[in-house]
């Protein structure tokens, strides 16, 4: 089943309604062809380093917004059919709450990366769109490009003028802040600020999408990609998976965003 196939599959599953040429923000092109995922000389789950080749894809230029979300959950609630939530609106980490029937992001938090909204939430969003979460092996392309780049930016170490991390907790910063320092594709704030969902399943490399770490049915931990606001230097790495963050996914993380392709 192709990642296209498997978006569609997963928004029939999810109850919601696609919109194939609607588009919630900018987005960009990453071009077909390999490159080098993991790495050789980093921790065990990054490892074996190992060539993957992919189609073109699309994915967007920022993070999903605490505005976007919030207006998700005003067209399709809080929770999927099932009732399954795809936000925890009483956490008091969230950045969005219902006030007189109505969700809006919180003032001040209204381009700050949504937190709090779990994997199947960011799997709804993106289907209402059209469009997908990424997979492990895209994302680290989108960030790492051909040139087995340890930063998105690049190889020199992390300052605050590339990424927002080292930071208290749930203080996040908007989504466009460090523009001038994007991936090679030109990709913002892959690094920093909120952790991203991924489709893939956790499992060991090398990665392969055959495998069933694409299966979209929930239930297992899945990868999480790009360090969080409060992450240290070496968890901005683009091999970074997120081993030790707290990522169970039915329900939504401090420190966990996303952003959708297509």
């Amino acid at each position: 089943m192709t990642p296209i196939t498997r978006a569609l599959f997963v928004g029939l599953f999810l109850g919601c309604t696609a919109h194939p040429t609607a588009s919630a923000q900018d987005m960009v092109t990453i071009p077909a062809g390999p490159f080098l995922m993991g790495t050789q000389d980093g921790r065990e789950d990054e490892r074996p380093a190992h060539t993957v080749t992919l189609r073109a894809f699309e994915l967007d230029r920022l993070q999903v917004t605490n505005a976007d979300f919030a207006r998700f959950l005003q067209q399709h609630g809080p929770t999927d059919p099932a009732g399954r939530r795809y936000f925890d609106w009483d956490d008091r980490d969230a950045r969005i709450h219902q006030i007189d029937g109505k969700w809006r992001a919180d003032p001040g938090f209204e381009d700050h990366p949504v937190v709090e909204a779990s994997w199947l939430g960011a799997l709804a969003y993106c289907r209402s769109f059209g469009k997908r979460l990424p997979t492990e092996a895209e994302w680290e392309k989108a960030a790492r490009g051909t040139d087995g780049r340890r930063y998105p930016w690049g190889d020199a170490p992390p300052t605050v003028a590339h990424a927002r991390f080292a930071a208290g907790w749930n203080e996040t910063v908007p989504v466009s802040t460090h523009s001038a320092h994007p991936s090679p594709y030109g990709v913002i704030g892959l690094a920093g600020n909120a952790w991203h969902w991924v489709s893939s399943a956790y499992r060991p490399y090398p990665y392969r999408d055959d495998d069933g770490r694409e299966d979209l049915a929930p239930g297992p931990v899945r990868a999480t990609r790009g360090g969080g606001h409060d992450s240290r230097a070496e968890d901005l790495r683009t091999t970074e998976r997120g081993r030790t963050l707290s990522r169970g996914p039915a329900a939504g993380h401090h420190n966990i965003g996303f952003r959708c392709a297509r």
